[in-house]
């Protein structure tokens, strides 16, 4: 069996590493840079070692009937090693690289048995576009599903294993070109938000539920427009004025998201055209992985 040095290893490590920077501080390929803010995660607030979390009453159309629950969104910065793809336990190690965390959490009371979604997407800190990596599971009564897509250079690999007939467990390629749903309510947050703002772009159907079908890509159009200030908003925030972005789908699926104005510009509310419901409850910044 071959042996390596050390230093071999090491040269290794970091000329993935120096690849791994050199892909995402390049120059965007999807002409996105002119509606996307690359540089919104890069502000010190998320240098405090501690986490957002904003909690929204939330709802959601299950078995025909809206359910209401608190959903909560966290989003922190983490430090991914390359060799893992996950956070780092080690910071002494020469392969580490920033990423942003976004985890959504739900359990849904139902008549018969709760729903049970947890989506956790990443992104590499200096593009907020591109998703570099998301995992959704699900859990009920009826079974268990998963789904996972990890950055492939221009592809998503998209793996699942689901309950449903049909479906099973495979492995996929999928384009990265298109955002995600499920990724807008971090992504729209760094808009470089103007009035009549306005672009297209594909966008893949929500995964957060229990299906593993191949998804669904929409020809969306994307548009933002000022509101007048909010009195009052929850966790101490300040009044302030605030921005619509509408996301249209087709020509009867829209979705809307409210945000502030003001940095971190926080999602405030959200409707979907399926009933998918969020209005902001409580929020804000703590450790909340300490006891």
């Amino acid at each position: 069996m071959k042996t390596y040095s050390p230093f071999l290893f090491a040269l290794v490590v970091l000329l993935l590493a120096t690849a791994c920077d050199q892909v995402f501080d390049s120059s965007d390929e999807r002409g996105l840079n002119e509606y996307f803010d690359t540089s919104w995660a890069k502000n010190e607030l998320w240098d405090d070692g501690q986490a957002e979390v904003a909690i929204y009453n939330a709802a959601r159309t299950i078995y025909n009937k809206p359910r209401y629950f608190d959903y909560v969104h966290i989003l922190v910065k983490e430090d991914f090693n390359i060799e893992f793809g996950v956070k780092t336990d080690n910071y002494e190690r020469t392969d580490l690289y920033e990423v942003m965390k976004v985890n959504q959490f739900a359990d849904i009371p139902t008549d018969n048995y709760p729903y049970h979604f947890l989506t956790s997407i990443f992104f590499h800190r200096n593009n907020p576009v591109q998703i570099h990596k998301f995992t959704n599971s699900s859990q009920e009564w009826c079974g268990n599903t998963f789904k996972m897509l990890k950055e492939k250079g221009s592809q998503l690999e998209y793996t699942y294993h689901s309950y449903w007939d049909g479906q099973g467990d495979d492995t996929k390629m999928l384009d990265a070109t298109p955002l995600w749903e499920d990724q807008l309510p971090y992504t729209l947050r760094t808009l470089k938000f103007k009035d009549k703002l306005w672009f297209r772009m594909p966008v893949y159907a929500t995964q957060i539920n229990s299906r593993a079908d191949m998804p669904r890509v929409y020809d969306a159009e994307f548009s933002v427009a000022p509101l007048e200030a909010i009195d009052s908003l929850p966790g101490g925030l300040p009044q302030q004025d605030t921005w619509r972005v509408t996301v249209q789908l087709d020509e009867e699926k829209i979705n809307q998201y409210i945000f502030t104005q003001a940095y971190p510009n926080i999602l405030v509310e959200m409707v979907a055209w399926d009933g998918r419901k969020l209005r902001l409850k409580d929020y804000k910044r703590s450790k909340y992985w300490e006891r």
